[in-house]
């Protein structure tokens, strides 16, 4: 008789990466990062005011090439005129994250955000950190061993 083996409690990430990857693919996200990441991807001064809704594909026509997608914003009432003038900077970003031209155009939607909860972040401890970094060894790259003391001081702190 085969004992079943030792089950280990997965991540919650990964739990969650298979539904909200099921959940955003019907609205047409490739995957989750265009969302997540988003003021990184357009930058914190337009991400504040506007977010990805959906990506909305053209039916295939039989040919090779892949007809780009238009990005549906949802943006905040007065703020949407500024982000239509800013609308091929946004593209621009858009595309150079996925490394193609994916998306051709916007529809902006004027609509309240959804706002997510922004947890303030804490200042960083500049002596722990130099006091981490002291005790790493032979790195020689002094900007990796500025940000892996900040790593260290932010883990020791919480």
């Amino acid at each position: 008789m085969n004992k079943p083996g030792k089950s280990f409690p997965r991540p919650l990430a990964e739990v969650l990466h298979r539904t909200l990857n099921a959940a955003f693919a019907k609205q047409g996200f490739a995957s989750t990062e265009l969302v997540t990441r988003w003021p990184d991807i357009v930058g914190a001064e337009i991400a504040e005011h506007s977010e990805p809704e959906k990506i909305q594909w053209p039916r295939p026509s039989g040919t090779e090439t892949a007809e780009p997608g238009v990005l549906v914003l949802r943006v905040e009432g007065p703020t949407a005129i500024e982000i239509q003038h800013l609308s091929d900077i946004v593209l621009e970003r858009v595309n150079r994250f996925f490394g193609w031209r994916a998306v051709g155009a916007l529809r902006l939607r004027q609509a309240p955000l959804r706002r997510r909860k922004q947890t303030p972040q804490t200042p960083v401890d500049h002596e722990a950190a130099a006091r981490v970094a002291a005790h790493l060894g032979a790195i020689t790259d002094e900007n990796l061993r500025a940000a892996l003391g900040r790593l260290g001081a932010a883990v020791k702190e919480s």
